[in-house]
Formats: C-alpha cells, structure tokens, sequence
C-alpha cells in the first residue's frame, strides 16, 4: 500500500509578502502530486534554510522538503556568497540525510523586475523536484 510522503517548506522571510505567494503555489502543487505538508517554517533568510532543514529532517515522519526564498542583487558579492553557501549546505543536507531538497530561492542576484515573474514557477518546480525525487 502506498504511503503519502510528507514534506517541509522551509521560507526565509526577507521578501515575505513575495515569498508567502510561494509558499500558497507549493502547498497546491504538494496537493495535486500528493505529498502532504507537515509543516511551513519560516526562518529570517537564505543564512538560516540550511539549520531549519537539518532540524526538520531529524523526524522521521519528514521525507523531504522544498526551500523557498528571493536572494536579490546587491551592492556587494553578499549575496552571491550566501547564496553559494546556502546551496552547498543543502546539498551535502541532501547526501548525508538521503532525503531531497526542493531549491526553490530566487537569485542570487535578482533583481525586482526579474522577482515577480519567478515566484510560482520556481515554487512549482521545487515541489515537483521532489516529488519526483520521493517517488525514484
């Protein structure tokens, strides 16, 4: 008998207002592919995605997550570096705990033109990744 698989989003709160709409496209996309959603955590920004998941991803009941959030353009390299950092964590997140991560961040280096017309599409594609991903 097949169980449905469970999953956490993780959204960093920065652009929350952008980043909530995300959130509402994951949770219908999850739905429709039916993964259930154990949870949706909202953490301060990108910095903060890969702790929040490893807390998460120590209960058993959560197979895989999706990590929702906007890294716009800056001034500086901050966020190209964050960024950079960010996506190895959850990398090696994925590897050591053999459960998929959805990398559903705008950016780095986005600017707010480019924000708007990527929220859903890249909520639904993170959400799709693992979705197939559980299913392999």
């Amino acid at each position: 008998q097949y169980m449905a698989k469970s999953i956490a989003i993780v959204a960093g709160s920065y652009h929350k207002e952008s980043v909530e709409l995300m959130v509402e496209k994951a949770k219908e996309i999850a739905t429709s592919t039916n993964l259930i959603v154990e949870e949706v955590s909202w953490v301060p920004g990108s910095m903060e995605v890969p702790l929040q998941i490893k807390r998460l991803f120590l209960r058993d009941s959560i197979d895989g997550a999706v990590v929702l959030g906007i890294i716009e353009n800056g001034e500086t390299k901050h966020g190209l570096v964050m960024g950079q950092a960010v996506t190895n964590a959850l990398i090696d997140l994925q590897i050591a705990s053999m459960k998929p991560i959805g990398f559903g961040i705008i950016g780095p280096g986005a600017k707010p033109e480019q924000i708007e017309k990527r929220l859903l599409s890249y909520a639904e594609k993170a959400v799709l990744a693992v979705s197939e991903m559980l299913s392999n």
